[in-house]
């Protein structure tokens, strides 16, 4: 896997936090080009991107709001501007934002997680699909979740919703986008503790309680996904698309 990422054109939307960053450290680690993106925060980005280059591993910082699509695709044509190109595109930036019931839910909520969930999916890969075309053989990997398998714990219906509508984006694109040798798959990650998403929106005792319920016993880290992506991405000669892994410890076997 290692040898297939090496000197591999990489833009990881939402790179620098969670999830994200151990995405961009994967694939800086196998030797890819990393335009790791960001929104409101520099901080972050910048500071790996920097001891990535320190260590004469290749990364840059690219931002821009994904929800409005001509700051979305601006983003992508910096990121393939600095990168010289595009082989793959983690569509990775997602957010819960709150917790509401159905009665809590007013349109701009609604249209709000959406845009931030799906709509910036959309837009990025519009931007993204004919520089990857012109890689030749490509790859998107977009990241769904398994509240879009089983509806999410209460309060997260807007959210759930958004990425259960990523499990079908996923396999429609992979069809669309097949004749032009770009591969479209998706992982769905259950509960994965040491991110901002959880440590905002997930409780020590609700936490305890979804564990509780995982045959491995155990929650997952942001290395556990990072690695499925990783591994989605890099299989240019293989014939898996359209399909989504999940990441949950076994959940669906109990």
């Amino acid at each position: 896997m290692t040898n297939k990422l090496e000197g591999k054109r990489v833009l990881i939307t939402a790179g620098a936090q969670g999830i994200g960053e151990a995405i961009s450290k994967a694939f800086l680690d196998a030797g890819a080009k990393v335009a790791i993106h960001f929104f409101s925060s520099s901080e972050n980005a910048e500071k790996i991107a920097a001891e990535a280059n320190e260590a004469g591993q290749t990364a840059f910082t690219v931002a821009g709001d994904l929800t409005d699509a001509t700051k979305a695709k601006a983003s992508v044509e910096e990121a393939v501007s600095k990168l010289g190109g595009l082989d793959i595109l983690i569509n990775n930036a997602g957010s819960l934002v709150d917790r509401k019931w159905l009665g809590e839910i007013d349109d701009a909520f609604w249209k709000k997680v959406l845009d931030i969930n799906l709509s910036s999916m959309l837009y990025v890969s519009q931007a993204a699909a004919p520089h990857l075309e012109k890689a030749g053989a490509s790859s998107i990997v977009n990241l769904a979740s398994l509240a879009g398998r089983k509806g999410g714990h209460p309060g997260s219906l807007a959210y759930a919703t958004s990425k259960g509508a990523i499990l079908t984006f996923t396999r429609a694109l992979a069809v669309e986008l097949a004749p032009q040798g770009t591969r479209v798959n998706a992982v769905a990650p259950g509960l994965i503790l040491g991110t901002s998403f959880h440590n905002t929106h997930t409780s020590e005792q609700s936490a305890n309680d979804t564990i509780a319920g995982i045959p491995l016993g155990r929650a997952g880290n942001p290395d556990d996904v990072a690695r499925a992506v990783a591994y989605l991405a890099s299989e240019y000669d293989g014939f898996i698309t359209g399909a989504t892994i999940d990441i949950n410890g076994g959940v669906y076997s109990a």
